[in-house]
């Protein structure tokens, strides 16, 4: 029991100290294999070592440790290592810390009966956009964001719905924090064609991904205000360009909007954004 009241503490005095000292280089080399593992989405030995530029030997022990524990699995087969269940299971626990997902899910599942398309939830996450929740079309084509699938925000429509609500300094801070890759011919790479069309979606309240990140898929996007009137997540709807065609997205973007509209008062946001 702790004296005179006093919680004990969740973290040292020296916790904003990132001196490498403060650090375990092992266990930081080790997470590294596991996220490129994610990344790959599957691989054999010598791929994994080959991506991180480390010998074969050191993925190896990384590996089988974290196989003890459950985090990556092994097909003796292919001989391909995967990432296991569960590194599954302490991720999720991400999502339920906040009440934004569970909310979210009745009003995306509306959404997708609404508009025949897959609905889709992501967040602003070290300058990238972080799906957290998908509800999918009964369609055979189909666009597929699973939990934890992240993207650039410049070729995402919830990447810039919102992109498009932030002040100028942040956003262009997030914009030059890397190349504006191109991931097809429609991508904007220019930094100033990438800032006119956010000012366009600001002005008409949605954005569009324009086979900007695959071609043949086009996506429409609203921003999720909080309490605070600031953009805190985007709410879409994805799915291939013969049913989602330019004259359809004005139409199909009002529901869109209603839903991040729905999702705002269910996390007790502000409707009327700042700025």
């Amino acid at each position: 029991m702790q004296e005179d009241g006093k919680k004990a503490r969740g973290r040292p005095k020296a916790w904003d100290d990132k001196a490498p000292q403060n650090t375990i280089k092992s266990l930081d080399r080790a997470l590294e294999v596991l996220v490129a593992l994610g990344d790959m989405q599957g691989g054999t030995l010598s791929e994994i070592a080959s991506a991180l530029g480390q010998s074969p030997a050191t993925i190896y022990r990384v590996l089988t440790t974290f196989q003890g524990r459950g985090f990556v699995d092994f097909d003796a087969q292919n001989q391909v290592w995967n990432i296991g269940a569960v590194a599954f299971l302490t991720g999720s626990q991400f999502l339920r810390r906040t009440s934004l997902v569970e909310r979210a899910r009745p009003i995306m599942r509306d959404l997708m009966e609404i508009t025949g398309e897959t609905a889709n939830l992501g967040i602003e996450r070290d300058g990238q956009v972080l799906f957290l929740g998908q509800v999918e079309t009964h369609a055979t084509i189909r666009a597929f964001f699973p939990p934890g699938t992240v993207s650039a925000m410049h070729a995402s429509g919830i990447g810039k719905a919102l992109l498009c609500r932030m002040d100028d300094t942040r956003q262009r801070r997030i914009l030059a924090q890397g190349k504006l890759e191109q991931f097809t011919p429609h991508t904007l790479t220019d930094p100033d064609a990438m800032i006119a069309d956010l000012h366009a979606a600001r002005a008409r309240g949605y954005a569009i991904d324009a086979e900007e990140r695959n071609l043949g898929m086009r996506c429409i996007a609203a921003p999720v205000y909080n309490v605070f009137g600031e953009a805190v997540a985007g709410v879409s709807v994805s799915g291939p360009t013969t049913r989602i065609t330019i004259d359809k997205i004005a139409g199909l973007a009002q529901p869109v909007m209603d839903a991040a509209a729905r999702l705002t008062l269910a996390i007790g946001g502000n409707n009327r954004p700042v700025g």
